[in-house]
């Protein structure tokens, strides 16, 4: 897979929860390597995605389309994918590419998972509702893209 693929898939899963941003770059970064500095950036980034997954769920939480977590969404899918370009080793045009890419995959991630929670709770089936059932379905595409995002990445050490 190319950096435009890459990156746009990394900010679409960014735009569904933004902890990806900085697990996938950790987990590409780290894969292979021993030692304890390694060992606490994954606790690090699987703490993050968990503590986001159940934070997800709370009433309290705001909307991933409020103004300014919006742009904190768009700009985490972009820096999330100009790290992993690096990481990757991609050349220096790629960087540009990842960083637009990441930034409008997460902003049109962000609205459409929106869009897919409220369509779950008001017009979905009822097999949807109430709207932490759709909110795990979301989750589960995410991990599984960021989970590929890792599995296929250039080994960064080459």
């Amino acid at each position: 897979m190319g950096t435009l693929v890459r990156s746009t898939v990394l900010g679409l899963a960014v735009g569904g929860r933004t902890s990806t941003s900085f697990a996938v770059p950790v987990m590409v970064g780290t894969r292979g390597r021993t030692g304890l500095g390694a060992a606490l950036l994954r606790l690090l980034a699987r703490a993050a995605v968990v503590g986001e997954l159940v934070g997800d769920k709370l009433p309290s939480t705001p909307s991933r389309t409020d103004g300014p977590v919006l742009y904190g969404r768009t700009a985490a899918g972009a820096l999330g994918a100009l790290a992993l370009s690096v990481l990757e080793r991609r050349r220096v045009g790629s960087h540009l590419v990842a960083v637009v890419a990441g930034g409008a995959g997460a902003f049109v991630g962000s609205i459409a998972g929106r869009e897919w929670r409220r369509w779950a709770d008001e017009d979905g089936p009822d097999g949807l509702r109430p709207d932490w059932k759709a909110a795990v379905m979301e989750d589960g595409l995410v991990l599984g893209s960021a989970a590929c995002l890792v599995g296929t990445s250039r080994d960064p050490r080459f």
